[in-house]
């Protein structure tokens, strides 16, 4: 029986080792965790496909480009090897000529290069006209000069408002006898028809691609909700399980500690042992209850039932500070700590006036337990804004860096043993948390080892010139 209080905390850890969140909060953030990954998932899918089949299509239209291009250059090339002469062919005709008052210009433009990348005077039947349709652009010798180190080479020029982007190919001429290089020939085509066609196939994807992420989105938000529903059917029964346990094991504590206390009345008439083992059954009885009764507070509150159910009462913080110091003063004298309360008074607040009176006694318990002789505690109230706070002060042996992240988990405790000796469960600051949660508030440590430890509660204020009602505490 000594051991069952330590067994009910590993059940309790091991039962809801999730964040002491309200049911609602902690799955619509699993749902929409789960919407997102799978929507994040199925996005980059479609753009990895999106991609694949706009540098595919691109890469086959540019292919066939090049293609004729190079067909047209070794065409031109040919009979040139013949004549001693690579740039004594005229210009190939426009296949699409405009109408007679601006005629269009070619849709394949030559240009001839010798072999350090100097242009020739191409012979056409109009040399000068032709000279003049041709944009500089097109006649940049930088990727002749490229093709003279590394053979055929192509690039995309943009042209402007002439002939958009255009499709060079430069072809180097070999006489094949001497295998030396007599130049080169620059060729190229507007790819208008082909950016054209990449633009309509862009918006085809994107338009298609976010059709179907939307869709996703949709599917995906239906699809958690019914994957979410058998947990939150196992969350459900697991939280009524333990508020069930918990209420049914209190009636029973309560008993066996009045009974051993009735025993140990009569000390006297007892042998020493027995009198030792009734005094381990009262403290161990006494830790369950506290522990049932935390674990009943607890699952309470994770499912929502304090947060929908407290009452809300126009209350002043300041007033609540007070009552808990007259209720802490036993508990600190005992203790040799000095006790005070101060700050402006009235602060208003909204909330349940008990269970943020056993917040702020929590709190107040701790910084009593883990004080030194002659130290003290401070309840500091004040006001900022909309927000009101409390902060708890104490002189006590302070916390380490490494723990603060973890106050308030549930039976996380910094010093386990000397938890043990005061009488700690490890659910209180949990409990305060949930508290201060449901209540639309914060909870803040702020510690240094041997200098002490500063809790901060802030909640939103209540500006209202109305008659709080406080619990006092007897």
């Amino acid at each position: 029986m000594l051991h069952l209080p330590r067994f009910l905390e590993r059940l309790f850890r091991r039962e809801t080792s999730y964040s002491s969140e309200s049911e609602t909060s902690l799955f619509k953030r699993l749902h929409l965790h789960l919407t997102f990954w799978y929507s994040a998932v199925l996005g980059g899918a479609l753009l990895i496909f999106c991609l694949v089949i706009y540098f595919s299509v691109q890469y086959l239209l540019f292919s066939s480009v090049r293609g004729e291009l190079a067909t047209q250059a070794q065409i031109i090339a040919g009979p040139r090897r013949e004549s001693g002469s690579f740039c004594n062919r005229q210009q190939p005709p426009n296949p699409r000529p405009g109408p007679a008052i601006r005629p269009m210009p070619p849709r394949v433009l030559v240009a001839c290069f010798d072999q350090s990348g100097q242009q020739l005077p191409t012979e056409t039947a109009n040399e000068q006209s032709f000279q003049a349709l041709i944009p500089g652009e097109f006649l940049d010798n930088s990727l002749v000069k490229s093709a003279l180190q590394r053979d055929n080479q192509t690039d995309i020029v943009d042209t402007g408002d002439t002939y958009g982007h255009i499709y060079r190919y430069a072809h180097v001429i070999t006489n094949p006898e001497t295998r030396t290089v007599e130049g080169v020939i620059l060729i190229g085509e507007s790819i208008a028809p082909q950016e054209s066609a990449l633009n309509i196939l862009l918006i085809v994807l994107i338009s298609t691609g976010g059709l179907v992420l939307l869709g996703a989105v949709a599917g995906g938000l239906f699809l958690s909700h019914r994957a979410m529903q058998p947990a939150r059917l196992a969350f459900t029964r697991q939280q009524s399980f333990i508020a069930n346990a918990s209420h049914e094991l209190r009636t029973p504590l309560t008993f066996l500690c009045a009974n051993a206390e009735i025993l140990l009345e009569e000390r006297n008439y007892l042998p020493p042992e027995d009198v030792t083992l009734l005094e381990d059954i009262q403290t161990e009885a006494t830790h369950m209850a506290a522990l049932a009764n935390n674990m009943l507070t607890l699952a309470r509150l994770d499912m929502g039932d304090i947060k929908l159910h407290h009452e809300h009462d126009i209350l002043d913080l300041t007033a609540l500070a007070e009552s808990a110091v007259r209720q802490g003063k036993a508990l600190a004298d005992q203790r040799d700590i000095h006790l005070r309360a101060e700050g402006p008074k009235p602060l208003y607040v909204i909330g349940d006036p008990i269970l943020l009176e056993q917040t702020i006694l929590v709190l107040l318990e701790n910084a009593i337990k883990y004080n030194r002789p002659n130290g003290q505690v401070v309840l500091c109230t004040s006001q900022e804004n909309d927000t009101v706070r409390l902060e708890v002060q104490d002189t006590g042996i302070g916390i380490a860096p490494e723990h603060l992240p973890r106050l308030g988990e549930r039976f996380y405790r910094v010093d386990k043993a000397r938890s043990r000796a005061v009488g700690g469960t490890g659910l209180g600051l949990s409990i305060a948390r949930g508290i201060i949660r449901a209540h639309g508030g914060s909870l803040q440590f702020v510690s240094q080892p041997e200098q002490g430890t500063a809790v901060k509660i802030t909640l939103p204020a209540m500006n209202a010139p109305l008659r709080p009602r406080v619990a006092e505490g007897g």
